[in-house]
């Protein structure tokens, strides 16, 4: 599974040491910025370069994680991708719930108020767990398509 990595100014650090954590992991990291800490990066480009990749892959080949100062930035720049269920966490509970309750394929982190140890086993939780798929997750999912598209 190959994750697209993204963060604006606020979240430049947490996601580079992400990226180190996941790679040395053995996932396969696919960093789309920010390259550079520029403190007038926005979240809104990264936001859309990491949704449009992950769904540019073939379905549940990709996942992304997005890293901004509050998390709420990124969650709602990345669910505007038809197809993308970003998902804010907070803990590994959320996260996990995230993947196992809602099919989250984006994961969004909030810099400011997650250490990096937190993130990673946040984030690494998240990547392991599945969706379980039981008829009522999966009805919720059909109508958010169906009212969606």
């Amino acid at each position: 599974m190959k994750i697209f990595l993204g963060a604006d100014h606020a979240g430049y650090e947490l996601k580079n040491v992400l990226r180190e954590r996941l790679h040395h992991a053995g996932y396969e990291i696919e960093d789309l910025g920010a390259k550079t800490l520029d403190e007038v990066d926005d979240y809104p480009r990264y936001a859309y370069s990491v949704a449009s990749r992950v769904l540019g892959e073939e379905d549940g080949a990709a996942v992304g994680v997005l890293i901004c100062g509050s998390g709420q930035g990124m969650s709602m720049a990345a669910n505007r991708v038809n197809g993308i269920r970003a998902a804010l966490a907070w803990d590994k509970i959320s996260a996990v719930a995230a993947r196992e309750d809602d099919d989250a394929n984006v994961l969004v982190l909030p810099a400011r108020f997650v250490a990096p140890e937190a993130a990673g086993d946040m984030a690494e939780a998240w990547l392991q767990a599945e969706f379980k798929a039981d008829p009522k997750y999966r009805r919720r999912l059909d109508e958010l398509e169906q009212l969606y598209g």
